[in-house]
Parts: structure tokens; sequence; C-alpha cells
């Protein structure tokens, strides 16, 4: 098995340091500061990152900008930040499947892990589990007993996505089978689960809220390591009789390798104090979404915990770019 390596914040502190050009750092930062984000806007990304924006410029004294180069599941964006002067006025904001599951997939990803440097774990956020109602399921052993009695299928936002991998690693700790239909993101994966065309799905909390609520899907369990304050009833699958299961998706921002260490740490003070007042923590909430804030070194960790994690859900199931 071939695991991406993720660089730690040791490492990394000193690879900067010894980096071209580290030491000529002048006052930072001299000029707007870009934001990659290798997605298309509106999603996940948007709703943590955009609002911070203002109190970061207010800190930074400079505009803080979001520049959207979605492509090939974020290796794109990815690629141009890694390419980018080591200086400061370029980073990457992105879920953390661009380093824990990308590089398992695509042999050419056009930049490499280590290029990148994670610099804060900024939020984490889960699926959940929900199916059609008609199945009269109410809990994740009413699951597992019915496909082991009969075929069952599952959908998702697409081969490679977050409810793909939560649902392969799942069916691999349950020890059952579910049939994958892959849909182009998650709103028409969730309409033909509420259609009943397809069974179930790990599907994100906020979409599949509505939805619940009304009675059309019924959540069994979420994927994460703790209970969503959305639905505090729904367990999670560790809960539900699998002790352990974690499949908690995070928001990073990584900065180029080379970045001097003070400018990665007055970035990060930034978006830590844009993240962090109470009303923001509870827009997030109300986004299904939990602030971290880390730090670079548990970021790093993380980070390398889920590369092994989803390298071998992806080996497994011999994913490649479609």
């Amino acid at each position: 098995m071939k695991y991406v390596t993720v660089v730690t914040a040791s490492a990394l502190a000193l690879a900067i340091a010894a980096a071209p050009g580290a030491r000529a750092q002048g006052p930072w930062p001299e000029k707007p500061v870009r934001i990659i984000v290798p997605l298309p806007p509106g999603g996940l990304s948007d709703i943590v990152l955009r609002p911070s924006l203002e109190r970061m410029q207010a800190a930074l004294k400079q505009p803080v900008y979001i520049d959207n180069k979605p492509g090939a599941a974020g290796n794109v964006g990815a690629g141009e930040a890694a390419r980018a002067a080591p200086d400061g006025h370029t980073w990457l904001w992105t879920t953390d499947t661009l380093l824990t599951v990308n590089p398992h997939v695509y042999p050419k990803l056009g930049f490499q892990p280590d290029e990148l440097v994670p610099v804060m774990r900024a939020s984490t956020f889960s699926q959940t589990l929900v199916c059609h109602p008609g199945l009269g399921l109410k809990s994740v052993a009413d699951l597992v007993g019915l496909a082991r009695s009969k075929p069952l299928s599952y959908a998702s936002g697409g081969a490679g996505s977050p409810g793909h991998l939560s649902t392969e690693l799942f069916k691999s700790v349950a020890g059952i089978e579910l049939n994958h239909v892959p849909y182009k993101g998650p709103a028409p994966a969730i309409q033909d689960v509420m259609g009943g065309q397809v069974h179930c799905g790990f599907l994100a909390g906020p979409t599949v809220l509505p939805h619940v609520r009304a009675g059309k899907l019924t959540a069994l369990a979420v994927s994460g390591a703790t209970r969503s304050p959305l639905l505090p009833d729904v367990p999670t699958v560790s809960e539900s009789g699998y002790p352990g299961f974690d499949a908690t998706f995070s928001l990073v921002l990584f900065a180029p390798k080379g970045v001097p260490v003070p400018v990665v740490e007055a970035m990060s003070k930034a978006l830590r104090a844009a993240l962090t007042p109470a009303d923001v923590v509870e827009r997030l909430r109300q986004s299904d979404q939990a602030v971290v804030a880390s730090s670079a070194a548990d970021a790093a960790a993380r980070l390398a915990l889920d590369s092994k994690t989803w390298g071998a859900v992806v080996s497994r199931l011999g994913l490649r770019p479609d």
C-alpha cells in the first residue's frame, strides 16, 4: 500500500526556514492576499470562508479574496497554489480529500503533495446515512439485516466523494454489500433516494436535514465521531454497533511550501480570530459544521491518519479517474 506523506509541522518549520528567500521576507502582507478555492462557488467551503474575509482583512490590513479554480477534483487549483511564489500572498482552501484521497486516485496530480503545507484544519463535517422511508428502517442494525437478505443500493455525489467513501468504509466494517449508484453531485442523489429509485446514501447533513424533518427521508446515523447538533437524536455509526468508526471530513488551509514561518503564523492567527467568535461558531453549527481552528501540527497529523484510512478504501475499490 502506498500512503501519502503529509509534512509535519516541525519538519515544515525547518524546511521553511531553509527555503530560498525565507530570510529576505519583508513586511507582510504587502499586497492583496489570494485564497485559491479549487471547487465551484457556493459549497461548504464558501459557507465557512466567505463570511470570514471581512475579519481577516481588518486584521491583515490588506484585501483578502477568493479565487475559485475548480477542475479535476480540486487538482487544477491545487497545482496553481503549489506553483505560487512562497511569499504568503497565495494560499489554498479546500476539503481534506485533496490530500487524503486524490493522491491515491490520480496517477498524475499536477503537483506533489509535499508542495502544499497544512496550516489549519478549520472546520469539520460529516455525512448522514439516510434511507427511503418505505423501507421501514429504524436503525443501522435494521439496514445491515435487510442488506443481508436482499440487494440494496446507495447513492452518492460521485466516485471518490465523501458519501461514496463513507459508505464503502461502512460496508467493509459491517460486512455487507450495497450497490453504488453515483451522481453528479449530492442534489440528484438525494432526489432519487427520496423517489425510491435508490435505497439509501451517506449524504451531507445540511442538505438532507429538511427532508428528514419532512418525513421524506429516514436518518439512521451520522458518519463522524460525534452526533450532529442538527440531529441530536440520530446516533453515530460508532454508537450503532461499530465502535471507532469515524468518517469525518475537514476544510483545510494550505500554504505553498517555503512560506516563512512568521507569515504562516500570522495568517493562521487571522483565520483563527475570524472563525472563533460565538456568532460564527453558531452559524457554522447551523450548517452542520464544527469549528476546529487547529494548529498546523494537528492538521498534519489528522491528514496523515485519514490518508491511510482512505488510501485503503481507494485501493480496495480500485478507484481511478473518470
